[in-house]
């Protein structure tokens, strides 16, 4: 497992980029952003495995985060992903110490860092901080849910349309650099399915795919094209955090 290197929070009484923290009153931020270190995420890293005990969270400021869930003689799967609208380690958040999936980092960037037994003082003390972790892991379960039943039941090309726009949201980039292997081991398909699927994706001028780079040509056509699970999943965010 890799440590993403780490500098200290700079100024804890302004806004931190994460949504979780910046939703919290301007007290409660300061005390969590003073315990907190911004670390740089790197492509690739594993910030935890499943049944280990978590020794940090992580709330993403401009990296995200997979959660993979994974299956004997079976290539991971992944099943939530964490951006700045969320953190990983949210089952800290009900007083469970180990991981429930493998934690991946998906996109180079930056997060807070706040060490698990700290933030444990920090929930003890505190039932603001209590209640919007709590409804934050609500908004995981509601994407676990939703995630297995996308799997199951939409197109391939109707999940890798979600899965394009819920990675653009995160990268604020139109360009991403996705390999067919890695999309098909995220959508749990053959490389001959992403072939496909992204084939009518670019026929319809919504990407522009070639050697491993995406480049979002139309986002709202995009919206149009993907399972309604990805409107779903904004949607539950905005109204459990209204």
């Amino acid at each position: 497992m890799t440590c993403p290197l780490e500098t200290p929070a700079n100024n804890p009484h302004a806004l931190s980029g994460n949504r979780l923290i910046d939703g919290l009153s301007a007290t409660l931020r300061a005390q969590l952003l003073s315990h907190c270190k911004t670390v740089e995420l790197t492509f690739g890293d594993t910030l935890c495995e499943p049944q280990e005990i978590i020794r940090y969270a992580y709330f993403p400021l401009t990296g995200f985060i997979s959660l993979l869930t994974l299956l004997d003689n079976h290539q991971p799967l992944e099943m939530c992903l964490i951006g700045n609208e969320g953190m990983m380690g949210s089952s800290l958040a009900l007083g469970i110490a180990s991981a429930p999936m493998r934690a991946l980092v998906q996109g180079s960037g930056r997060a807070l860092r706040i060490n698990a037994v700290q933030l444990h003082i920090e929930l003890r003390a505190s039932a603001e901080l209590r209640a919007q972790l709590h409804r934050y892991v609500y908004v995981v379960l509601e994407q676990l849910a939703k995630t297995a039943a996308c799997i199951h039941f939409h197109e391939v090309a109707q999940r890798l349309a979600r899965w394009l726009l819920m990675t653009h949201d995160r990268t604020h980039s139109d360009t991403l650099h996705l390999t067919q292997e890695f999309l098909a081991d995220m959508l749990g398909v053959r490389r001959s399915s992403i072939t496909v699927a992204a084939g009518v994706l670019q026929n319809d001028h919504l990407i522009h795919y070639s050697r491993g780079e995406i480049i979002i040509l139309d986002r709202l056509g995009l919206e149009q094209v993907a399972c309604e699970c990805y409107q779903a999943l904004k949607r539950d965010y905005e109204l459990v955090f209204a």
